[in-house]
């Protein structure tokens, strides 16, 4: 028996792989309370000055560090054999007649990306401890980095799609909340907007595919979902439309590239984390999850070739005309994931996953350096390439990003801020005074009074007030006004209830009562 050999059988004794099993939950969890405390704190007003810096930072690190040991347990088990490869913690809920679990993966795949997740967030809270230091929103940021390790650590772990949406939209709301970390700055609140209305286009799409395997795989969980050709292939091309939209959005691929460069707008270590390494490699992962489908279907395949090598040649170009170190890492990044996406496409799918894991931790220590590498390599930045430079088409259209910004905002934000505000208009002219809300005009004139609150206005209101008015009327005119004779009638008509109840009360009266009722029986 070799050394190995004898490892796994002490292995085999020594660790309990259900009690390894039991605690795979808290390593989303973890970062998921350290969020949640921060979020009560801050809500109770104890998170302001300097003194409570070191303790926010603490809760936040703690928990990445947790859940980072917890996983190295989980790879040592795994390593030695002892652990299996999915774990359902119990039922959910339901899509008519599909089940929907708490349940994990916990392969080979999972494991080492949900270390690394830990591994480069945790070092990611503690450079930020110092770097944020003295800053207005240091609780903030730690409050979004905590749900956005929360969020990444269930995306690669969980065992089913639904669970995996949370995750996505968890690390998706604590993008947007970093990106407006300057919130009172309006570019920073425009670049935030843009980001949350595109990445909306990415999770409809994966809203779809979920609802289409639940409608026609009959599941949901990312091991049951047929890879031997079953199903039809119309029904697996509809499925991975919506699943293939979702990972191109959340991987900044072509045409839903624009958003992440206005991601830069946060702090540097959440660019590191969210832009550089993790979260921008999440459709990557989505797309090698999905392997066993997307070999059913040629087609997809050859548009995520055609994708892939669009945006890495559009990332490269645009990186060589950045002048500043973000700006040229971010498309760089944008450049390798079109790489990752392109080898998925050509069925490649343990090189991309391999080229994730290395970029992911080679990009987020140039992201954490970046706000010192000026300094740090003593020259100016790289002139731009002379062959880029004579081709003046193409460098005023590296330069300009080809113009996909502006049409993003023109496609997107535009439409959807013109819609708010004829909804808004719709509502403050025709649903409110159906209603009968109170009006809140912008103009001075139209300020609430002191009692505005509490006046009716609209169909609704005078409707109501004239009701009111009637009802008061009626009690004026009989029991307020004249001789008081109706209130004198009423009151003999009191007297005359108590001496009915006080014989009632007696019981000769009230034996009679019973003998009538049994006589009424029988």
């Amino acid at each position: 028996m070799n050394d190995f050999a004898t490892l796994q059988v002490l292995a085999r004794e020594f660790i309990d792989p259900a009690a390894l099993v039991a605690v795979l939950p808290l390593v989303p969890l973890l970062p998921l309370l350290a969020a949640a405390i921060l979020a009560l704190r801050l809500a109770a007003g104890t998170e302001h000055g300097d003194a409570q810096e070191p303790l926010t930072a603490r809760i936040a690190l703690l928990a990445a560090i947790g859940a980072l040991a917890l996983l190295m347990l989980l790879d040592l088990a795994a390593l030695f054999g002892t652990l299996p490869t999915s774990v359902v913690v119990g039922e959910w809920l339901s899509i008519g007649a599909v089940p929907i679990r708490i349940s994990f993966i916990i392969d080979a795949y999972s494991l080492s990306s949900a270390t690394l997740i830990a591994l480069i967030g945790g070092l990611a809270l503690r450079f930020s401890a110092t770097y944020l230091h003295r800053e207005r929103g240091f609780q903030r940021f730690f409050l979004g980095m905590s749900l956005f390790l929360a969020g990444m650590l269930l995306i690669v772990l969980a065992g089913n799609a639904v669970l995996t949406f949370v995750g996505w939209e968890l690390a998706g709301i604590s993008s947007w909340l970093l990106i407006a970390y300057a919130w009172e700055r309006p570019v920073a609140v425009g670049n935030a907007q843009l980001v949350f209305l595109t990445n909306r286009v990415g999770d409809a799409g994966f809203l779809l595919g979920i609802g289409l395997a639940a409608w026609s795989l009959r599941t949901v969980d990312w091991l049951a979902m047929p890879g031997d050709g079953s199903a039809a292939t119309v029904t697996l091309r509809l499925l991975l439309i919506g699943f293939v939209a979702a990972a191109l959005v959340k991987s900044a691929q072509l045409p839903f590239t624009p958003w992440i460069a206005r991601a830069l707008e946060g702090p540097t270590p959440s660019s590191a984390v969210f832009y550089g390494s993790l979260m921008v490699h999440a459709g990557v992962y989505l797309l090698c999850r999905m392997q066993g489908l997307l070999l059913q279907v040629p087609d997809m395949m050859a548009l995520l070739v055609l994708v892939g090598a669009a945006t890495a040649l559009y990332g490269g170009l645009c990186a060589l005309v950045q002048s500043d170190v973000k700006s040229a890492l971010v498309f760089s990044t944008v450049g390798q994931v079109g790489m990752m996406v392109a080898f998925c496409g050509s069925g490649l799918f343990w090189l991309a996953a391999v080229h994730s894991g290395v970029h992911a931790a080679w990009r987020a220590y140039q992201f954490l350096l970046a706000p010192d590498y000026m300094q740090l390599v003593g020259r100016p930045a790289r002139p731009v390439p002379a062959w880029l430079a004579k081709n003046i088409w193409w460098y005023t259209a590296a330069l300009q990003r080809f113009w996909l910004e502006s049409l993003a905002h023109a496609l997107i934000t535009r439409p959807t801020l013109a819609l708010g505000r004829d909804m808004r208009t719709l509502d403050a002219h025709l649903i409110d005074p159906l209603v009968g809300a109170p009006r809140n005009d912008e103009s001075p004139l139209g300020q609430l009074a002191a009692d505005e609150l509490i006046r009716g206005h609209g169909l609704a209101g005078r409707l109501l007030f004239a009701f009111s008015d009637q009802v008061r009327r009626l009690e004026d005119h009989l029991l307020l006004s004249g001789d008081g004779t109706l209130m004198k009638r009423l009151q003999r008509l009191v007297d005359y209830a108590d001496a009915v109840e006080s014989l009632l009360e007696q019981p000769r009266y009230l034996l009679l009562m019973v003998m009538a009722t049994f006589a009424v029986i029988l």
